[in-house]
């Protein structure tokens, strides 16, 4: 048991200084009702990704309409369209791009897409890795804070040295590291603590060294 944990700590400890070394650590404004002015995110669009799954209504033409799951290699095949691309679109963007599919085949369709099981392009999902209680990706949604982000992995283990914890972000092409105080929000309730949560981030929970 021993030796599984350190060979954890070890595989943790080495990642973290791979990525410390490509970048210098900052602090994040306190989050807001808005997204961080950092994001570069004004009005936050969903994008669908493999897994989810489409409901796709044609009007007046159920024969073609129906529910579909998107493949790991982000397409969909319907009745009259084959390997559709979708992974990374908005539902609007599907709509249209169905519609100019079946075109050619149905005079002036209306489609509508409506997404449900919610998982969202890999390159959207926020990853948290270490002392979590539940380490896992999840699927970002619009005004997320890290405090949702803890709720939803179930907050920390014993051993989580929470107030070293790190985001790292990509800001305007380059890797970003921003120190977070995970056990002064969570066990302190220091809700100054509390940061926007952006696409793409990942989260890393250190052990604390006893």
């Amino acid at each position: 048991m021993n030796k599984i944990k350190t060979a954890k700590l070890l595989a943790l400890t080495v990642f973290i200084g791979w990525i410390s070394a490509c970048s210098n650590v900052a602090t994040l404004p306190q989050a807001t009702t808005h997204a961080s002015l950092t994001s570069n995110i004004d009005n936050y669009n969903y994008l669908i990704g493999p897994g989810d799954t489409l409901t796709i209504f044609v009007w007046r033409h159920e024969d073609v309409s129906g529910s579909f799951t998107v493949r790991p290699d982000g397409k969909i095949t319907t009745s009259l369209v084959e390997d559709i691309q979708v992974s990374g679109k908005t539902p609007t963007q599907l709509a249209r791009d169905i519609e100019n599919e079946l075109a050619k085949y149905i005079r002036e369709p209306i489609v509508t897409v409506s997404v449900s099981g919610f998982r969202g392009p890999f390159s959207e999902q926020v990853r948290v890795i270490g002392e979590a209680t539940s380490p896992q990706a999840i699927s970002y949604s619009e005004n997320m804070t890290l405090l949702d982000l803890m709720i939803a992995v179930g907050g920390l283990t014993e051993f989580a040295d929470g107030d070293d914890a790190k985001i790292i972000r990509v800001v305007n092409g380059q890797q970003q590291e921003y120190g977070v105080r995970l056990t002064s929000l969570i066990k302190e309730g220091d809700i100054s603590a509390n940061v926007d949560i952006l696409p793409g981030d990942i989260l890393i929970i250190p052990e604390a060294w006893f």
